[in-house]
Parts: structure tokens; C-alpha cells; sequence
């Protein structure tokens, strides 16, 4: 059974997606704990399921490093088989990443390479492309820029909005991310190989 620490950042629809499939008994992954750089109201999902919660604010802390060293303190409290970053909008820090990846994934609203960064709808959506998608990668010390595991296309629309454009991407990403932890619990995407031929 793979042991699972989910960090987000706002109102959690991919953590609600992996609450809901982990309630499965069949699903071979569990949540263990929920972790935040704020009071997002995602955490709330972890609370209905039962799921401690942790929450730790950079502004707290002197610089980015003690933030990130506090965070993988209570990450690694957990002792999490894999770290799942769903929504979880901060850089983290050298010393986070190399402590936990490969083991360390994260959900981006676009088909990496293309479109890193936190604006990535509204970027793809201003260079006129036909399609977009989700990519679930390794999380390394770049901006997306880690190996990438599985990806899935979404067409852009005539007229497409980037609200009505990123809502058509999360309903994918749900379902995405859900399918690639079942895939590596089962095996069937190792990250330590993906890793080590990037």
C-alpha cells in the first residue's frame, strides 16, 4: 500500500479527486496526511475524510530555506512513499527537492515542456495553440522543467475562455493524477528510472 502526503495550496479539487479513490478499498494507495503554505480550503476536504492536516506559512519563518526545512520536517514525520503536489502553488526549496525526489510529483495545466509556470492557461491560451493538456512529472529543482511521467491532451476550443479552458483541464488532471499514483503503486511507472535516464 503506498503511503501518500498531498500538498496543495487553494481549494483542493485534485486532493478531493485521490480522498475520493483512496476511500476505495481497492485503490492501493492512502493518504496519510495533508499538508499547506496557507489556510486553503482544500484542507477542509482532508478533515471530511478524516485525514490529518498541517499547515505551514512561509511568512513565519525568516527566509524560503527554514520554511522549506520546517515543511519537510513534517512531510518526513509522515514517512510518505511518495509526496503528491496537487495544486501546490510555491517553489520548493533545493534542500525539500533533493530529499524527496523522485519520490515528489506534481499536476501542471499544460503539455510540458510547454507553458511552464503559474500562468500556464493564460499562456497557452495567448499563443493560439489547438491544444493543451495536463502533465504529471517528477518534481526537480526547476520551474516544471523535472521528467515527465504521463501526459494527456485537451483541445482548445474556438472562443475559449481561460476560466471555461482551465475547468476542462482539471476535470482531466483529476483523472489523470488519480491514474498515475494507481499506476505507480502498481508499478507501472517507476519514478527512480524515469528519474535517473532524464
Amino acid at each position: 500500500m503506498l503511503s501518500i502526503v498531498v500538498l496543495i495550496s487553494g481549494g483542493g479539487s485534485n486532493l478531493r479527486a485521490l480522498l475520493e479513490a483512496a476511500a476505495d478499498a481497492e485503490y492501493p494507495a492512502r493518504i496519510v496526511a495533508v499538508g499547506s503554505d496557507n489556510d486553503a480550503p482544500g484542507l477542509e476536504y482532508a478533515e471530511a475524510f478524516g485525514i490529518p492536516s498541517f499547515t505551514v506559512v512561509p511568512t513565519a519563518f525568516a527566509d524560503r530555506a527554514s520554511w522549506g526545512d520546517e515543511l519537510l520536517a513534517q512531510v518526513e514525520s509522515w514517512s510518505p512513499d511518495l509526496v503528491v503536489c496537487a495544486g501546490f502553488m510555491r517553489i520548493l526549496p533545493p534542500r525539500f527537492v533533493a530529499a524527496l525526489s523522485p519520490n515528489l510529483i506534481n499536476t501542471h495545466p499544460a503539455l510540458l515542456p510547454a507553458f511552464p509556470g503559474a500562468h500556464a492557461v493564460r499562456d497557452a491560451l495567448a499563443a493560439g495553440v489547438a491544444e493543451t493538456g495536463v502533465t504529471v512529472h517528477i518534481v526537480d529543482e526547476g520551474v516544471d522543467t523535472g521528467p515527465i511521467l504521463v501526459q494527456r491532451v485537451v483541445p482548445v476550443l474556438e472562443g475559449d475562455t481561460e476560466f471555461e479552458l482551465h475547468e476542462r483541464i482539471k476535470t482531466v488532471e483529476r483523472d489523470l493524477l488519480v491514474q498515475a499514483v494507481l499506476d505507480i503503486a502498481n508499478n507501472r511507472i517507476a519514478l527512480t528510472s524515469r528519474a535517473s535516464s532524464a
